[in-house]
């Protein structure tokens, strides 16, 4: 299968979603649209987009011209059928996407903290085999509102719009693809690394297993269309 990924940063890699995909003998056709890759004319022959995250804001397209033409693209892809999957930014790019507003998360998360699937999100294929609360990195200071069409599928206590499903497409606000060696470069100040560093001997083994869960679901939806 043929697999575009929108990158959005030098440091913001599909992780290890792209090595779970490739591991399966997909063919991973990586935009890097900060550095000025173009986006495919036609997204013909493609099994499914992936939006990465990133430090800008969806509204940043001043800024960031390559924001509205992505923004577009998912459009059609969602709309048509196409499978997507948005992880932080690339969530909410989908959301504004399918005509839904980002706005500022309640309260910001950065660290580690605790997620909750609701009743949708217990039932979806998705999250099968996947513990009810779940602890996951974040980092990010906004949050999509939920698209019209869309099922809210988790949600925190400082933000409660987590994850959601469109079809056959998923927006995840959380990480769960990046590993201590993607997320080094992110740390803002001290601080930050002394808070998130440690947790990936604990926090970080049980996330990187509930991801190889999640994406092992995934196909296996992707599989059985």
């Amino acid at each position: 299968m043929k697999v575009l990924v929108t990158q959005h940063h030098i440091a913001e890699p599909a992780g290890t979603f792209g090595d779970f995909l490739a591991e399966r003998g997909c063919a991973l056709d990586v935009r890097h649209l900060h550095l000025g890759h173009k986006l495919p004319d036609s997204l013909d022959g493609y099994g499914l987009v992936i939006s990465m995250g990133g430090p800008m804001n969806v509204y940043d397209e001043d800024e960031h011209p390559w924001l509205a033409d992505e923004t577009a693209m998912l459009a059609r892809a969602m709309r048509s059928g196409l499978p997507t999957v948005g992880i932080c930014l690339g969530s909410q790019l989908m959301a504004k996407a399918l005509g839904a507003a980002v706005v500022d998360s309640p309260q910001p998360e950065i660290g580690w903290f605790s997620t909750r699937l609701n009743d949708a999100g217990v039932a979806d294929p998705v999250f099968k085999g996947i513990d009810r609360e779940l602890t996951v990195l974040q980092f990010h200071n906004d949050m999509f509102q939920v698209p019209e069409g869309a099922q809210l599928l988790a949600g925190s206590e400082r933000c409660p719009h987590q994850a959601f499903r469109y079809g056959l497409s998923y927006g995840f606000q959380f990480h769960v693809e990046v590993t201590a060696g993607i997320i080094d470069p992110w740390y803002r100040n001290d601080d930050q690394r002394k808070e998130i560093a440690p947790g990936w001997k604990n926090q970080g083994l049980t996330m990187r297993k509930q991801a190889w869960q999640m994406y092992e679901n995934y196909w296996a939806v992707l599989e059985s269309r």
